[in-house]
């Protein structure tokens, strides 16, 4: 998890939300790691769960991961925790909940709902004060950016504006 906490703030680094992953074979090897790429990439689908799930496929020669561990950050979305599934995941590995968009525990199950033809076993809330912590800290110097921003516009525009 320490690895996928790394990941994730080098993607914060690079502008993209700080989630990071990695992906463990049967032998204990780390075998694919990904960290957010969405900005950068201008990919909606570039989500660390899912590149790390493209690498590791290509990796094994195999898309069923049933000999793999997921451990990531955040708690997958609904988008992740399909491919999840669709991948026959072994195990999934997260750090933090995700209140507005986890399909694993929190808003939706997608790995135990009737749709699922795999369940896979979950382990979260490890590493979860830093993942958090991680996500909030990120997401609060980008509104302070933001609103510094909107600050700095509106002044620039008052200047314009005649009396």
């Amino acid at each position: 998890m320490e690895r996928a906490i790394a990941l994730a703030q080098s993607a914060g680094d690079a502008g993209d939300v700080p989630v990071g992953a990695i992906i463990v074979g049967a032998n204990g090897q780390a075998i694919a790691e990904a960290e957010n790429r969405r900005e950068r990439d201008h990919d909606p689908t570039a989500h660390a769960e899912i590149l790390a799930l493209r690498m590791a496929g290509r990796a094994l020669g195999s898309w069923h991961l049933t000999q793999c561990t997921l451990y990531v950050t955040l708690e997958p979305c609904s988008m992740c925790a399909g491919a999840l599934v669709l991948a026959r995941l072994g195990r999934l590995v997260y750090g933090a909940d995700d209140p507005k968009a986890g399909a694993v525990r929190s808003v939706l199950n997608l790995p135990d709902s009737a749709c699922s033809n795999h369940h896979l076993s979950v382990l979260g809330g490890i590493l979860e004060t830093p993942c958090r912590q991680q996500l909030q800290s990120w997401f609060a110097l980008r509104r302070s950016r933001s609103a510094s921003d909107h600050s700095a516009r509106s002044h620039d525009q008052n200047q314009l504006m005649p009396p």
